[in-house]
């Protein structure tokens, strides 16, 4: 069996300080980061709250997300010298996918097109 990449067992909540670090840096802000975040998976505010509280991990967060955006397969590009659409183990698909958005977010790239409305 394959290793599984520690990303899978790290909960999200440490990792959406970061996300926010990097969006605010660029003058963008952490109603935005929950957009996105909450765009990609289908939960709530309130829900993203909770996952965030009970330090819930990744590959838990992605398998439970209520509703993951079928748009979402709209993104691409290359994440971590990866190209998403090449990326074949699901949980990180979707990990990298949440990467890029916070990237493009970061870059300035205006919501209704990370949104990818």
């Amino acid at each position: 069996m394959a290793e599984m990449h520690k990303i899978f067992t790290t909960p999200v909540a440490k990792v959406y300080p970061y996300y926010l670090a990097k969006a605010e840096k660029k003058g963008r802000t952490k109603a935005e980061v929950d957009a996105i975040i909450c765009w990609l998976t289908g939960y709530t505010p309130k829900q993203l709250e909770a996952q965030l509280k009970q330090e819930t991990d990744f590959e838990t967060f992605f398998a439970k997300a209520p509703k993951p955006n079928p748009a979402r397969t709209a993104i691409t590009g290359v994440i971590c010298g990866v190209r998403i659409e090449e990326i074949t183990e699901p949980t990180m698909r979707e990990i990298r996918y949440l990467d890029k958005l916070i990237d493009e977010l970061a870059k300035g790239r205006p919501m209704e097109k990370i949104l990818r409305a």
